[in-house]
């Protein structure tokens, strides 16, 4: 790693303006699709919402600007005090990028930028500003994710652009542009984004924020009973309520048996008395 000096382009002490893309819900995180099913709309908004409660409470940064066109998404990131920027370009991840960091910068002209991913739900506070500290010396400078493959933080100086290149193996491109890695030990958190079933899995093992351990709780139970004659039966919400399920529930799921104990996968529609089981599968995550 290169030496970590002062000079032109550093930024010292920096207070920071976060940019967060977000795509509209109903496209978001389509990779989790075959895994978590209709939930996968509202678990990429549980995973923006973390992602902004830890940047918003990390000491290092100033503001976060969410760039989204998803009118329900920004209405529940601004009630955690993020600012809400449309997607103007609508011209895709670094686009959006691009508008949000002038959006920053034509109310701070000096302001020391990073482009944060969306889909960090175990975001900690303190990871997250060992990073900008350690960015803060360079005048761009970026982490790798967990995979070693992808970027899930880019920062600029306030004298540079921020340039963005995310997507695919985001990692080279970043490099390539004179961006500097930065190389720190036990930021899990920052790294951590999620694309996939395994990726979720690993999220919750380091310990997500509350609105994701919320949401995904709400996927999980244990199959209570079950009747083959009707393949209907009931499961135990994780709080211990039993809530019973249909045939087309248990068909929807594609499974030919279900054992009282084995943990399952649900989708729900409704709430409280109201709840009402739509699917029941096996665990996916």
């Amino acid at each position: 790693m290169p030496e970590r000096t002062g000079g032109k382009g550093s930024v010292t002490n920096a207070v920071w303006s976060l940019v967060v893309p977000l795509k509209p819900l109903a496209l978001a995180k389509s990779r989790l699709a075959r895994s978590v099913g209709a939930s996968r709309p509202g678990l990429a908004l549980a995973f923006a919402q973390d992602t902004v409660a830890g940047a918003l409470a990390c000491a290092a940064v100033a503001d976060v600007v969410v760039v989204t066109d998803d009118a329900a998404a920004g209405a529940e990131l601004a009630r955690l005090g993020a600012r809400i920027v449309p997607d103007v370009p609508a011209a895709g991840l670094n686009a959006a990028l691009d508008h949000g960091a002038r959006a920053v910068r034509s109310g701070r002209p000096g302001a020391a930028l990073a482009a944060l991913n969306a889909d960090l739900p175990a975001l900690r506070p303190l990871e997250l500003q060992r990073v900008l500290e350690n960015a803060s010396v360079f005048p761009r400078a970026f982490l790798a994710d967990a995979a070693g493959i992808g970027t899930t933080l880019l920062s600029a100086a306030p004298d540079a652009e921020l340039a963005p290149s995310f997507g695919g193996p985001s990692r080279a491109r970043h490099s390539a542009s004179g961006a500097v890695e930065i190389a720190l030990p036990d930021v899990d958190s920052v790294r951590r984004d999620v694309d996939t079933a395994a990726d979720l899995r690993t999220a919750l093992a380091l310990g997500v924020g509350r609105h994701t351990a919320r949401y995904s709780a709400r996927m999980q139970a244990t199959a209570y009973t079950y009747d083959s004659q009707t393949r209907s039966g009931s499961v135990l919400l994780d709080d211990g309520t039993p809530v019973p399920f249909e045939a087309p529930a248990f068909d929807a799921g594609g499974l030919r048996l279900l054992r009282p104990g084995q943990r399952v996968r649900i989708e729900t529609d409704g709430a409280g008395a109201s709840l009402r089981i739509t699917l029941v599968t096996l665990q996916t995550f």
